[in-house]
């Protein structure tokens, strides 16, 4: 990394927007294909020394290395489970950590990356909720989780990326925060950016319908949406947000966002809770709700952690609510848990995270008063 007496006053290009840093580069009294070079040193190559950006010209690199730098996230503790699945946790500040997992299968490799320090929309299935909420991801710390994964992962220029998709899976609700997730979803996608499909980019939401239909006008990635349920009864209990948005208006929130980005369906995501969620009555009640829609259902076995009131569905359960949804032209899968051993699997992440829980969303969200922010 690059080094300067006064580094606080320095610009981190990593998660720069484009225009902000072609509009830099102009500052500087260089041409704007700079820029262009600039991101395909960050994001292309994976360089973040300037230095060794050896086609800039050395006066060029010499203004840059006094006013900006590369700052990325701080690797606190690295870990990886039998299976594969590796985990990191990053350091936010002296006293705050998040964390970020990659998930290796044949033929691709998916980073769930997080956009929170913690999470304020408290669903009661979820370890992450247990720890309360700090503050958002800057849009550098969560590009900058993806430029980390692939340096610690042996990428190299020229080389061929591990990471192949990027889930928006982690700690936080992605939609909450709005204004630093959707420049990095543009920075991920840009072919000037890391380049990725947008059928390979998923961001997932437990529901906050301003969000989405906002979203639909700005970003197109792949939607998915943390459901859980099939009424609102009971939504209500497992995703306290349901109080401000219930399931009718997120529906509609979906198939909208749908045909503004001309995409193919949404997933709804569905954590499988041993006699709370899985009867065959409730996957025929959750089919009646998808049912001629551009729907899947990922069915998730629950991931266990230390006080949780929930069990995992039983395989036989699992299985014969995935039956029900096929039985009714619902397509229907089961995402095989990985990384549990390291605490690493589909809501067990934690992080370190000293509760600063925002009073504005978090009391609409137990109360159902009001609109989310």
């Amino acid at each position: 990394m690059d080094s300067a007496p006064d580094a606080r006053a320095r610009v981190n290009l990593l998660g720069l927007p484009t225009p902000e840093l072609q509009a830099l580069v102009e500052s500087l009294g260089s041409k704007p294909f700079r820029a262009r070079q600039l991101m395909s040193w960050l994001y292309k190559r994976g360089v973040a020394s300037f230095d060794e950006m050896t086609d800039l010209a050395r006066d060029f690199r010499a203004q840059l290395a006094t006013l900006a730098e590369v700052k990325l996230p701080e690797i606190v503790l690295a870990q990886q489970s039998l299976d594969g699945t590796r985990k990191w946790l990053l350091r936010a500040d002296a006293s705050q950590a998040f964390e970020m997992v990659f998930i290796p299968e044949p033929g691709r490799g998916t980073l769930c990356i997080s956009s929170q320090v913690g999470c304020v929309l408290d669903c009661s299935f979820c370890s992450t909720a247990r720890q309360g909420f700090n503050r958002n991801l800057t849009t550098a710390e969560i590009v900058g989780q993806v430029w980390l994964a692939n340096r610690e992962l042996g990428f190299e220029a020229g080389g061929e990326r591990l990471v192949t998709n990027v889930v928006f899976m982690g700690m936080g609700e992605p939609l909450a925060n709005f204004r630093n997730v959707v420049p990095a979803t543009q920075i991920l996608l840009d072919d000037l950016g890391f380049d990725f499909s947008r059928r390979r980019v998923t961001l997932s939401t437990s529901g906050l319908v301003p969000q989405i239909y906002k979203l639909a006008q700005v970003c197109n990635v792949a939607l998915a949406v943390s459901l859980h349920a099939p009424e609102d009864e009971l939504r209500n209990q497992l995703v306290p947000i349901n109080r401000l948005h219930p399931i009718s208006e997120l529906l509609d929130a979906c198939w909208h966002y749908i045909d503004e980005q001309n995409g193919r369906s949404v997933t709804f995501e569905y954590v499988m809770l041993d006699g709370v969620n899985d009867s065959p009555a409730q996957a025929r009640a959750l089919a009646r709700l998808l049912a001629g829609r551009p729907a899947k259902v990922n069915m998730i076995p629950f991931n266990p952690f230390p006080g949780t009131q929930y069990r995992r569905s039983s395989d036989d359960a699992i299985w014969r609510f995935r039956d029900e949804l096929l039985g009714r032209n619902v397509m229907a899968t089961v995402r095989r848990t990985r990384g549990e051993d390291i605490d690493a699997a589909c809501g067990q992440l934690v992080g370190r995270v000293q509760n600063r829980t925002v009073a504005r969303l978090g009391e609409r969200v137990r109360t159902g008063s009001g609109a989310a922010a």
